[in-house]
């Protein structure tokens, strides 16, 4: 069977993307469907892909539906009933998840997985920089979108492959890393695992598949059993002094960003400074640091990559950033990462007034955690909630952004997407971040504008 078609379901999600941008790339030709039209989706039919927004089989173009020179992708988001999935399934089309298509073009490359709840986008976009910088090259599929390849796909010279791998409905058990990180191991997507112990049980088998002779990188403290015997495992952490790979001399710089120095097990690093602000992404570039030390690296380009490094889209986007009023977006969904985000920020900016905006992803991540992003968003000033962000999901009765405020301790209110911007140019702000994986960050130029606008004003 020779591919030469290849129709992705889902194709706008970052994940699915990336793919499609690899196929076009191989002069393949590329479409698909999404259900919403996005800058993203844009982006892809501009370099050649030919997609569509409505789930009609009849809207599928003629060059993919013969099931003798097309591949199907799809992703697990796709609800189970989609008309156009089942239309291929029924047509004897070769019908895949992303996962396994991401695991067959990893074969043959030195695969660099990172997992973990949250931390892996940036963690990974680190890791694909330094590799291009400081490393042998080799490419990357990326949960983001990186501001200094401007894209979630890199392609580049060199085995090494670095790919986020995502826990979500076990997509990352596809993979065989021959060196891998685990950032974090916090209870989510409980609607796909009913517990965190299954969680943690399916981060165990993730180690399972790494290579023999291959390499773990755990962040301490992260629970996860590891029963593969034929590998070596580390340990990384921001300042633990029992960890292998740590940061030392740690200060912060007038900018937000940090300068430090890495523990190595066999060397000190010295003098490194990350491009991006947050204490939290300092423990990312260690984690990034310890997958090049265990591929090999050049010290002196290293230094100079964590210096240049960008950063991920909406991962602390700072889209206002002067010491009268600063703006930021971030993607962060989960309670820990609001929480280490938030903390972050205290540390940047001591003293001064947060005002966080959130929207909730997911009726069932709302359900599970609802008494944890209560608490992590009460670390700030004050909160500005937004209706739940569905996705792929139906309504929960009794689950709404009204549960969670109604355990902050902190002054909130509830305001409609479309209301944020007008909010937020109408209320006495000083330090402004919106929260989400939904679709808020399509607010956040109209934010950057209003609150510009406002600044102005006041000058």
């Amino acid at each position: 069977m020779k591919i030469d078609h290849i129709y992705l379901i889902g194709i706008g999600g970052i994940g699915m993307s990336a793919i499609a941008r690899y196929f076009l790339h191989e002069g393949k030709q590329v479409g698909g469907y999404d259900r919403t039209r996005t800058a993203l989706t844009e982006r892809l039919e501009k370099e050649g892909a030919d997609i569509h927004y409505e789930d009609c089989c009849e809207s599928i173009a003629e060059p993919f539906r013969d099931p003798t020179s097309t591949l199907v992708i799809y992703t697990p988001a796709v609800p189970a009933d989609h008309s156009e999935l089942n239309w291929f399934r029924q047509n004897g089309f070769e019908v895949v998840k992303r996962a396994q298509a991401l695991g067959h073009l990893s074969e043959g490359k030195y695969v660099m997985a990172i997992a973990g709840t949250h931390g892996k986008t940036t963690t990974t976009t680190l890791t694909a920089w330094l590799n291009h910088e400081a490393g042998d090259g080799g490419s990357a599929f990326l949960g983001g979108i990186s501001k200094n390849f401007d894209s979630n796909l890199v392609l580049g010279p060199g085995k090494r492959l670095a790919v986020e791998a995502d826990e979500f409905d076990r997509s990352f058990l596809q993979l065989r890393p021959d060196a891998a990180v685990i950032t974090s191991a916090d209870a989510d997507h409980l609607d796909i695992y009913g517990t965190h112990e299954a969680l943690k049980e399916a981060f165990s088998q993730f180690v399972d598949r790494i290579k023999p002779g291959g390499t773990l990188i755990i962040k301490q403290g992260v629970d996860v059993k590891i029963k593969n015997r034929d590998i070596s495992v580390y340990r990384y952490a921001l300042n633990d002094g029992h960890a292998d790979f740590r940061a030392m001399n740690t200060r912060i710089e007038q900018d937000g960003c940090y300068s430090f120095d890495i523990v190595c097990p066999d060397r000190m690093i010295r003098d490194c400074r990350l491009g991006v602000p947050g204490i939290v992404n300092v423990e990312n570039a260690i984690a990034a640091v310890a997958l090049l030390w265990v591929a090999g690296f050049d010290e002196i380009r290293l230094r100079q990559a964590l210096s240049s490094f960008k950063g991920v889209k909406r991962r602390f986007d700072f889209y206002i950033n002067t010491s009268e009023l600063i703006y930021m977006d971030d993607y962060a969904h989960h309670p820990q990462e609001l929480r280490a985000t938030i903390e972050s920020l205290r540390g940047m900016f001591p003293g001064r007034k947060l005002t966080v905006v959130f929207q909730p992803h997911l009726y069932t991540r709302t359900r599970d955690f609802y008494r944890e992003f209560a608490e992590a968003l009460s670390l700030a000033d004050e909160v500005l909630l937004v209706p739940i962000y569905p996705a792929r999901e139906a309504p929960i009765e009794g689950i709404n952004s009204e549960l969670i405020g109604s355990l902050l301790t902190v002054p909130h209110r509830i305001v409609p997407k479309e209301k944020i911007a007008a909010e937020l140019a109408n209320a006495d702000t000083d330090i402004v971040v919106s929260f989400g994986a939904g679709d808020i960050d399509n607010c956040c130029e109209e934010i950057a504008r209003r609150l510009r606008a406002k600044l102005s004003d006041k000058r």
